[in-house]
């Protein structure tokens, strides 16, 4: 199935409902939520998942899981993507919060198939045991730490969300700080308490994933890590392997 939305065959009586959607660019997908669980796969471009407690990133040929009943909304660009709709009781096993996933050459290839498959697929079929094999290879996926937490806190959240669309290195904790009329200190146990990080650790973390669409749109790593404000490209790669364990050419946008 192709570009319908997942309400006009949500009650087909199948354990598995594979989609291919394709996106216009930089489209915003508001917040809403799946009574099936779903797995959300980038065939191209970047996404990046919101919900209350938090964000995930999501490069070119990874994705992420997507609990049943999850508010979420997705920020995308220049995205084609494969879902999966899942009966949470076809995959006990399902994470209960988001979490992006790498995935195999194998399951790359079961999904761009699986949305091939007629709705209805017969339940002893070649087509039901492609589905009842991806289900096996999802429960295997490694997770990758592309997860960025958000807290609660109104005006912290919102100073975050500015943030995040133009994040740079050295953001002074004493401009937030001041923005919310508390003292640095109380910033930094304010963002433990709401996030499990501190400021300087919070900031990084955001900067790096910031970088991953730029990285798969192909932007030299030169030019994005004077605009995060880095002092220097190795910087930026010694930071980015820190917080990622990987080098920034690792989430360059493999061939097709």
């Amino acid at each position: 199935m192709r570009n319908i939305p997942i309400a006009e065959v949500d009650t087909i009586d199948r354990p598995v409902l594979a989609i291919g959607t394709d996106y216009p660019p930089h489209h915003l997908l508001p917040t809403h939520r799946h009574r099936r669980a779903q797995l959300l796969y980038g065939a191209t471009g970047t996404m990046r998942v919101e919900t209350a407690d938090g964000t995930w990133t999501v490069p070119t040929h990874r994705a992420v899981l997507i609990p049943a009943h999850t508010d979420h909304q997705v920020t995308m660009d220049d995205v084609t993507t494969r879902s999966l709709y899942i009966e949470p009781g076809a995959a006990p096993w399902f994470p209960p919060r988001c979490q992006v996933v790498d995935v195999s050459p194998l399951l790359r290839e079961l999904l761009l198939d699986a949305v091939d498959i007629a709705p209805h697929y017969r339940r002893r079929s070649r087509d039901a045991a492609l589905i009842a094999l991806i289900l096996h290879e999802i429960n295997r996926l490694a997770p990758l730490p592309l997860d960025l937490p958000l807290p609660h806190h109104t005006r912290l959240r919102a100073l975050c969300a500015d943030f995040l669309d133009a994040p740079h290195i050295h953001d002074p904790p004493a401009r937030w700080a001041a923005r919310l009329h508390i003292s640095q200190r109380t910033l930094n146990r304010l963002f433990h308490t709401e996030t499990g990080m501190g400021f300087a650790a919070w900031r990084q973390r955001a900067c790096v994933l910031h970088a991953l669409t730029p990285l798969a749109r192909g932007e030299p790593v030169t030019r994005i890590a004077a605009r995060l404000g880095y002092d220097s490209p190795a910087a930026f790669s010694t930071m980015f392997r820190r917080v990622l364990g990987a080098a920034p050419k690792d989430y360059r946008t493999p061939p097709r």
